[in-house]
């Protein structure tokens, strides 16, 4: 299942340990609501003011997911890393709840295999995604690879939008004075050959990616219609 995560969205994260206290900030701060959701006091108590709504309570219990209201809900994201029973019990509360997107952290090829037979969109697994990376491939349609920089800013590999086709990186909004866009276009990746710096008047054609660097929302924009 694809689902479309363009746009500002509804997101719940369960479980707040390193990679879901990371991609929550990282949600939050590009533009989404987040419920942050764990068990631990101190966890929830050290994500206040950083994600929409802190809050402690059980995951596994489907009474407290209802009454926060998780049926409204776009994308959830299970963080919860230790506890697989944990895990597995609330990707598959959240699939019965029917949230539309829903992302799961495994931590060996038997539980990515369990998460996906049930249902699960996406399976990721620690060390290979950081928190931050995950975000933002999620959220930006087009993204196929992001470096953080600072927190706020880094590099992004992008696959041209369709509506770019055809059209010079000038005449897309790019070029050289970066007036639409805010990022800066370092290079224009056609099957195998690069152009870095690429000039205005250079032409994007179908399948070509663009490696970009800029803030975070202005990246994000790219995408956007």
């Amino acid at each position: 299942m694809q689902a479309n995560l363009q746009g500002k969205k509804l997101v719940a994260v369960v479980g707040l340990g390193r990679l879901g206290s990371q991609v929550a900030r990282t949600l939050y701060q590009l533009g989404h609501d987040v419920l942050a959701i764990d068990q631990d006091e101190q966890r929830v108590q050290t994500l206040t003011g950083e994600v929409t709504h802190p809050v402690r309570g059980d995951a596994t219990n489907e009474a407290v997911l209802r009454e926060l209201g998780i049926h409204n809900y776009d994308v959830a994201i299970v963080a919860i890393g230790a506890n697989v029973q944990a895990n597995i019990m609330v990707t598959v509360l959240f699939k019965t709840i029917g949230i539309p997107y829903i992302v799961s952290r495994a931590n060996n090829e038997l539980h990515a295999n369990t998460l996906e037979r049930i249902g699960c969109d996406k399976v990721i697994q620690p060390e290979a995604e950081s928190g931050t990376r995950l975000a933002h491939l999620l959220f930006t349609p087009e993204a196929q690879e992001y470096m953080e920089l600072t927190s706020a800013y880094g590099i992004s590999r992008i696959k041209v939008p369709d509506r770019f086709v055809n059209m010079t990186l000038q005449e897309s909004g790019f070029g050289h004075v970066r007036d639409k866009y805010g990022v800066a276009v370092l290079a224009l990746k056609r099957g195998d050959d690069i152009t870095l710096s690429p000039d205005g008047d250079d032409r994007l054609e179908a399948g070509d990616v663009m490696v970009v660097a800029g803030r975070d929302e202005l990246v994000g924009r790219i995408s956007s219609p």
